[in-house]
């Protein structure tokens, strides 16, 4: 696996590929970034976006998604995957915020868990995007680039690999890097036909070795 230092200079490669990396997700307030990350599940950043703008104008606190059917919620989310469960998860998360939390959404991030929809990675997005927090959410981009470049071992479970990327880096950079490694595994480093052959991040890499090494026989 690769030491604290040498994950510290793959990072300072990616981050100058993404320098300014960031949530894509269209939001205005935490509660707006909650329902947003919890629709992301199974699901496109690109795809969420284009529900949530009108979403968002319709139901503008808790108190507007519990006064509507949930069938009616459903077909507001229904091109996005799993809409019937994020329907159900979005009705339960707005009630618990009001009778628990008035109506706000919790900055704790063990108070983020105990809400409908939202694991440890949704709480990780919200407490470092909507409220400064430092936090890495593990998602499949930041699993996969962690793997791939040995920061982590294959092996590795979600929590593993968070625990890895935090003893690597420093907390400062916890935020930045976690929105850098989703966007060069998001553009760069692609779950398929990764971009191998021009990544700067090559020689350390034996994911990217193996791969070029058989397409060189091919």
């Amino acid at each position: 696996m690769l030491s604290k230092k040498q994950t510290i200079e793959a990072l300072d490669v990616i981050a100058e590929m993404y320098p300014d990396a960031e949530c894509e997700l269209t939001h205005s307030n935490p509660f707006e970034l909650v329902i947003a990350v919890l629709l992301s599940a199974q699901c496109t950043d690109a795809l969420v976006n284009k529900v949530t703008p009108s979403l968002f104008a319709k139901y503008k606190q808790p108190e507007d998604y519990l006064a509507v059917p949930l069938e009616k919620l459903e077909q507001d989310i229904r091109s996005i995957g799993l809409f019937r469960s994020k329907a159900k998860n979005i009705k339960k998360l707005c009630q618990m915020l009001i009778e628990e939390y008035n109506g706000e959404v919790p900055k704790e991030r063990d108070e983020l868990v105990k809400l409908a929809g939202v694991g440890r990675k949704t709480a990780n997005v919200v407490t470092s995007v909507a409220f400064g927090v430092p936090a890495i959410a593990v998602d499949t981009h930041v699993e996969r680039v962690s793997k791939r470049l040995a920061i982590c071992r294959w092996k590795d479970s979600v929590l593993q690999v968070e625990e890895s990327l935090m003893k690597k880096i420093p907390a400062e950079r916890w935020s930045d890097s976690h929105h850098q490694l989703i966007f060069f595994g998001r553009y760069h480093c692609k779950a398929q036909s990764p971009r191998c052959e021009t990544c700067p991040l090559l020689e350390s890499c034996r994911e990217g070795k193996k791969r070029m090494k058989a397409r060189e026989k091919k």
